[in-house]
């Protein structure tokens, strides 16, 4: 019996033994599971994060797409712009060319207008002249029939004598 009661003894003190690890990696397993959750928590923080940063990213690379369009946009407006400076100044120099000849041309309107003037007068006294003339010429016609008139009286007394 005393075999019994010390394997008894032997078997406690195991159990006891197994008991004790039993605990102790109930302990651990409790500790790792912890540890597990809060890694996984960890990872879950992570990837939330992960996919904001990709967002971001997305939201960033779209952006700085819109950016070079508004630079390529910028880019052609200034060269637009340039080309647009460059017709002004085209388009002034022919302005100024337009205007010398239209001072030019304005002068020689102005003499023109001047002589025109001139002869208008000179029409004018012409045609008086001419008015005058023609008047002389009515009345020297008016003349010339009595004249005649006085011609042919005279004839036909003289006829008639």
């Amino acid at each position: 019996m005393e075999k019994i009661k010390e394997k008894l003894n032997n078997l406690r003190i195991e159990a006891d033994s197994n008991l004790e690890r039993a605990e102790v990696s109930e302990e651990r397993v409790k500790k790792l599971e912890q540890d597990s959750l809060q890694r996984e928590q960890e990872v879950q923080s992570l990837q939330h994060k992960l996919s904001l940063a990709e967002s971001d990213n997305d939201s960033l690379e779209s952006r700085l797409n819109d950016l070079k369009g508004f630079r390529d946009e910028e880019d052609a407006h200034r060269t637009n712009a340039e080309a647009l400076h460059r017709k002004i100044a085209l388009l002034e120099d022919e302005l100024d060319n337009s205007e010398k000849n239209l001072k030019d041309v304005t002068e020689k309107l102005r003499q023109v207008d001047v002589k025109a003037e001139h002869f208008e007068r000179q029409v004018q006294r012409v045609e008086q002249e001419r008015d005058a003339w023609e008047k002389k010429y009515e009345d020297s016609q008016e003349k010339l029939g009595s004249m005649k008139r006085e011609l042919d009286e005279v004839i036909a007394q003289m006829n008639s004598l």
